[in-house]
């Protein structure tokens, strides 16, 4: 398995590792639920280093961009942030991504951790495709790891180590600066709907890094954060995760990513395809589903309306903040309306749901 620049950390910290995509990742260290309240109620510190980096550089590189994915690159401004996703030619999801704006000639990509190489090789093919001139793509990620430090003392905590007025570095913008000296992309984003930032780092610096961070966090309860209270963290605001809400088999409009799927843009890769689909109706949307009984919806049970399967469950847990069982699922377009009551099949028995549009915590 590949292993982060932090590995050995995780380790002394006591972690339960896991086989994450190929890599040996931390699922938990204190226990799920306190590192899901922590990030909650103070602060929590995670490694995502096994997350990918592509930059693209080049005259050509926003042009190449524009084709390359379905939101509006030219919207951005430098030091600015954007929610997109790959598509391919027939719809379906390559991946989703985040891109950062350094100017009209520099870019970088981050990309989910088991993409990377599909993704970097995606994007020499719709360059290759393009015949595109001056345009660079270089695959960046063993040269990074990434910390992210989510909550609502994480500004407090952060401040404490770099000289950057983190005050006017508003949500998914990012700048570069210094951390307890060392210089890095200081990015306000993250996974878990709390503030927070998400810092690129060389991989060299990353464990002196994360430990100046554990100590700067010290009083502020600030606790090491696995993958496990990562998902939960994720599933209560309803983000999407690649391989469950997304897919080859998912298009961004079932995935309810309508939000930036640029149909008016210039041609890019899979336009067609979802100009189609969405001139057809979608077969399928995606929407949140809070049980009404006692049960845990997971990953593949069935939905239902009466006797008619409508749906599968994509991802679901028991939020440890509402303590009820909350889940995302694909379900047909005639029940994805709001207050709609379902059930889903747990454990041989329907269990009521109703359709809710998350973020389920505010």
């Amino acid at each position: 398995m590949k292993k982060t620049p932090l590995n050995q950390v995780h380790r002394e910290l006591g972690a339960r590792m896991v086989d994450f995509g190929g890599w040996d990742m931390p699922v938990q260290y204190s226990g799920v639920i306190d590192e899901h309240l922590a990030v909650r109620q103070a602060a929590g510190l995670f490694d995502v280093s096994h997350m990918g980096e592509v930059e693209v550089t080049g005259p050509n590189a926003l042009a190449f961009i524009q084709q390359l994915t379905i939101n509006d690159v030219s919207k951005l401004v430098d030091g600015q942030i954007q929610y997109s996703a790959l598509c391919y030619p027939e719809g379906g999801n390559v991946d989703d991504v985040t891109l950062y704006r350094f100017n009209d000639s520099r870019f970088l990509f981050c990309v989910n951790a088991s993409n990377t190489d599909k993704d970097f090789a995606w994007m020499q093919k719709v360059l290759a495709d393009s015949a595109m001139t001056d345009v660079t793509l270089n695959n960046r990620s063993a040269e990074f790891a990434q910390i992210a430090l989510q909550g609502p003392k994480a500004e407090e905590i952060l401040a404490g180590l770099t000289d950057v007025s983190l005050a006017d570095l508003v949500y998914y913008h990012f700048c570069e600066g210094d951390v307890a000296g060392v210089n890095m992309i200081i990015s306000r984003t993250g996974y878990t709907g709390e503030d927070g930032f998400e810092l690129y780092l060389p991989a060299s610096a990353a464990v002196e890094i994360w430990r100046q961070l554990m100590k700067a966090g010290a009083t502020y309860g600030l606790l090491p954060i696995g993958l496990g209270a990562r998902d939960t963290l994720r599933l209560e605001k309803g983000y999407a995760l690649y391989g469950h809400e997304l897919s080859r088999e998912i298009s961004p409009l079932e995935a309810g990513l309508a939000w930036i799927t640029k149909l008016d843009n210039d041609d890019f890769v899979g336009k067609a395809a979802l100009v189609a689909q969405k001139a057809d109706g979608v077969p399928r949307r995606r929407v949140g589903l809070v049980m009404q009984e006692r049960g845990i919806p997971r990953e593949g049970y069935p939905v239902f309306v009466g006797d008619r399967e409508v749906g599968i469950v994509t991802s679901g847990t028991m939020s440890p903040t509402l303590k009820v069982g909350v889940a995302l699922a694909l379900v047909e377009p005639d029940v994805a309306k709001a207050d709609t009551e379902l059930e889903v099949a747990i454990r041989n028995r329907r269990m009521r749901a109703v359709v809710t549009r998350p973020p389920f915590v505010k």
